[in-house]
């Protein structure tokens, strides 16, 4: 057997295990690794190819993932989030069927500004089941719109998935696209939660008013602690499987002290929000951590968009910056940062470098080329993003999938780059709402008790309807034109 053929069989086998065994697949990467390049890779001596595994370290990559997640950490601690989150709710008025969509949007600027996509499913989750059932919407409407909008934010050149997408592109020398990357991106989960709100009884939510069922506009009653599940769960680590979810919210999605009911964080801990003795929302001011902080990601944005600055430098920069300003609600935001995505990614990187040192990605290139049919192997490529996706890392098959294409990509085959980078992204991301996926296990963990089974069999069905859709319509939309 070939070291190519090792090589890919290698990659499969470290899917699988991360997949059924509670380890991080860019540990496994690592000691593959490791294993695979001192064993095959050219050099004179041990430490020779050791040298060149630690030249597959994608450092660039390292800066972005650690970066982002720093500056979103910061707003976090500081509140700034929760600002973000009870601005938008207040934007709702007393209009019933807005709630799902602030959800959507809400999360969707979480992960656009550098939240790990299951840790922002973990912060709104609980606060739009709480909003679901206290005014009787379909809870698993509110969770595919939160899972959803986690997605729709995910690839924007500030956050994980377009920092990992991009710099896969970048060191690959194939052509890129960050704003279209986005745009398609949100557009496209904005398209199939049009679809997922009208099939899920939004029609009968619009006209609707918060009075009509007894609360105050503008949903400005806090839901009772009983009716807002709270999950404490690993949101923080990379693939906690489903079970672990729906087991770690404990009955009811898990308890809160009834004055201050609680969010989880990025790291699965816990964030109080203020109420009143009345239990309605008080008003959080901007203050100036707040606006500083808000004014830095507004820089890192217009740095990113329009001058080229690498985001991970620029988001250090301001992290830096404002924990000079304000140290105490900073303390902790180096402790929260991403590290188990940052490990799974840096460590699917050095593996297919190594891989790309032995040929195997050249060999692909060979091989792909003998199928004859540019377009039906674009489309397999992003059915195995999807389905693979569907069960395991998503940030993984990212890291992997895209460097596999290469060959595929610069052969002089009649399928665009951007087009596939595009089509793959979206195809392997938007499976996410299978409740086999974090995400989808936090929606499940969070429904309600007599509604949970009921949520766990609808995200099965979208999840995996995705699964067989999303590939094609991508495929047809981004690839089969060539305008890409």
């Amino acid at each position: 057997m070939s070291v190519e053929v090792v090589s890919i069989l290698i990659l499969v086998g470290i899917f699988l295990l991360a997949t059924v065994r509670p380890v991080n697949l860019g540990a496994l990467a690592i000691v593959a690794a490791f294993v695979l390049g001192v064993t095959a890779l050219d050099g004179k001596d041990v430490e020779e190819r050791t040298d060149a595994i630690f030249e597959g370290f994608p450092g660039e990559l390292f800066i972005i993932l650690a970066g982002v997640t720093y500056l979103f950490a910061i707003a976090k601690s500081n509140g700034t989030v929760d600002w973000l989150v009870h601005a938008a709710i207040r934007a709702v008025g007393g209009r019933v069927g807005l709630i799902p969509w602030i959800m959507f949007l809400v999360t969707a600027c979480l992960t656009a500004i550098g939240a790990v996509v299951p840790a922002a499913v973990a912060i709104i989750a609980p606060i739009g089941m709480g909003f679901a059932i206290r005014y009787k919407i379909n809870p698993l409407l509110m969770g595919l719109m939160i899972i959803n909008g986690a997605t729709a934010g995910g690839f924007s050149p500030m956050s994980i998935f377009g920092g990992i997408t991009n710099g896969v592109v970048d060191k690959a020398g194939l052509p890129g696209n960050p704003t279209l990357l986005f745009l398609a991106s949100f557009f496209f989960n904005l398209a199939i939660s049009v679809v997922v709100f009208f099939l899920w009884g939004g029609r009968d939510l619009i006209g609707r008013r918060a009075d009509d069922l007894g609360g105050e506009p503008g949903g400005a009653k806090r839901p009772d602690t009983a009716d807002l599940p709270q999950d404490t769960g690993p949101a923080g680590s990379s693939e906690p499987a489903a079970e672990t979810a729906a087991k770690t919210a404990g009955p009811g999605g898990g308890s809160g002290d009834a004055a201050t009911p609680a969010t989880t964080s990025p790291r699965g801990g816990v964030a109080t929000v203020t109420t009143s003795p009345g239990g309605t929302y008080e008003a959080m001011t901007l203050d100036r951590d707040r606006s500083l902080t808000l004014l830095g990601l507004a820089a890192l944005a217009v740095g990113a968009l329009f001058f080229d600055l690498n985001v991970g430098l620029v988001a250090i920069t301001v992290a830096a910056v404002l924990t000079l300003i304000s140290p105490v609600s900073a303390k902790e935001a180096v402790n929260q940062i991403a590290w188990p995505t940052v490990l799974l990614v840096c460590g699917i990187v050095m593996y297919v470098s190594v891989m790309q040192s032995l040929g195997t990605i050249d060999w692909l290139g060979d091989e792909v080329a003998t199928v004859g049919a540019p377009l039906l192997a674009a489309l397999i490529i992003c059915f195995i993003g999807g389905a693979v996706s569907a069960f395991a890392s998503t940030t993984g098959i990212l890291g992997a999938l895209i460097p596999l294409a290469v060959p595929f990509l610069t052969g002089g085959e009649a399928v665009g780059a951007v087009g596939l980078i595009t089509a793959l992204a979206i195809s392997s991301s938007v499976v996410d709402s299978s409740p086999f996926s974090t995400s989808g296990a936090l929606v499940v963990a969070n429904a309600p008790d007599d509604r949970r089974d009921d949520v766990y069999k609808g995200l099965i069905r979208w999840g995996f309807s995705m699964v067989a859709l999303a590939p094609i319509a991508t495929w047809a939309i981004f690839v089969v034109p060539g305008w890409l």
